[in-house]
């Protein structure tokens, strides 16, 4: 278990006190995925330099399965940062070393012998599916490849805790995807603590269990994944969100939902938004059959599933043009079904 409590972390400048963390206080379960989600300049790397003991925090505590790191210092703080296995944005590899060689790496300052070492290393390129390409050198991977190589890399002394710093940023929407992939499978199989760090809300709905959101070195809301992504309370939560599940953030969607708006003054265009069980419900049929004077035309629609793969979102973008009664009642008719609605006139 991970617990920080009021964590503090000030710098000095030569403008002045810079607060990069302020009163933060989370609680990672063991075997959970948590994700830290904000934008940059948010505070997130500082957190996570002060979970990894690289920085000191101002005020605060650190506490790892029941022992505080922040007033740790040499071997002992060293010994707890072995158990914790960090995974980079850029890789950070030896460009010099095989996939194997940069395996071993952490292990070169353990008692293990070489052939231990390697026996260890070729087991986990086996893990990530790298066990065809161990000889291969990271100029003749890819970027997957090359992550992939950096998560077995984190795994080499079999830490408690996995940190995940942005690792797929740099990353194509496919390989991204592989990697999220793969870190589910770690999760499930070695039971480790993963702490991701991202600025994109679609790592964070693919693997994460809950989620924290900052913003300038605070954290304003925290919950279940599901719970927040469904039910977001904060307005940067709600941008997150509705940037990862919703169509009309889409500049195709705004153009056109303009040009609707001008072409038909007296119609709306509506947003519905499905939680769970609703997803499932004919909606579209059942309003097409209640108010035959309606036209009903769907622009977009999306659906989207959580990690924990209870939790379904959907996003439907509807114009509805007939009798302006209609109209009013086909909306009162979508709440009785308990569905949100957004009229997107009242948006603009």
């Amino acid at each position: 278990m991970i617990e920080l409590k009021d964590l503090t972390k000030t710098f000095q400048t030569d403008d002045g006190e810079v607060h990069a963390v302020s009163d933060v206080n989370l609680t990672v379960n063991k075997g959970e995925v948590f994700g830290i989600v904000g934008f940059s300049g948010a505070g997130k790397s500082t957190l996570v330099r002060m979970l990894n003991g690289l920085e000191t925090p101002t005020s605060g505590e650190v506490i790892i399965n029941g022992t505080r790191i922040d007033n740790l210092g040499g071997t002992q703080l060293r010994e707890k940062r072995r158990k914790i296995g960090m995974i980079f944005q850029h890789f950070n590899l030896l460009w010099s070393r095989t996939v194997l060689q940069n395996i071993m790496f952490p292990l070169e300052l353990t008692n293990l012998t070489k052939n231990e070492r390697e026996k260890k290393a070729q087991h986990l390129a086996e893990l990530v599916g790298l066990g065809d390409r161990m000889h291969a050198y990271p100029s003749q991977l890819s970027g997957g490849q090359k992550q992939r190589v950096g998560i077995a890399r984190a795994l080499a002394n079999d830490p408690d805790i996995l940190i995940s710093d942005e690792a797929t940023s740099a990353l194509d929407p496919q390989t991204t995807d592989e990697v999220l992939e793969l870190l589910e499978d770690i999760n499930k199989k070695l039971k480790l603590t993963i702490v991701i760090i991202t600025h994109e809300m679609h790592v964070i709905r693919r693997l994460a269990d809950t989620v924290a959101v900052m913003e300038d070195g605070k954290v304003i809301e925290k919950g279940s994944v599901a719970e927040v992504f469904t039910h977001p309370k904060e307005d940067l939560t709600k941008r997150f969100v509705n940037a990862e599940i919703d169509p009309t953030q889409t500049v195709d969607i705004r153009e056109i939902t303009k040009d609707l708006l001008q072409k038909y003054p007296d119609g709306l265009l509506v947003k519905l938004a499905f939680h769970g069980d609703q997803v499932q419900q004919p909606v579209v049929s059942e309003v097409i059959r209640k108010f035959p004077n309606l036209q009903l035309s769907i622009l977009e629609g999306a659906i989207h599933q959580v990690a924990d793969k209870a939790t379904t979102i959907g996003s439907l973008y509807i114009q509805l043009l007939g009798p302006k009664d209609d109209i009013e009642k086909c909306l009162q008719f979508l709440q009785e079904l308990r569905v949100e609605t957004v009229v997107i006139q009242d948006e603009q």
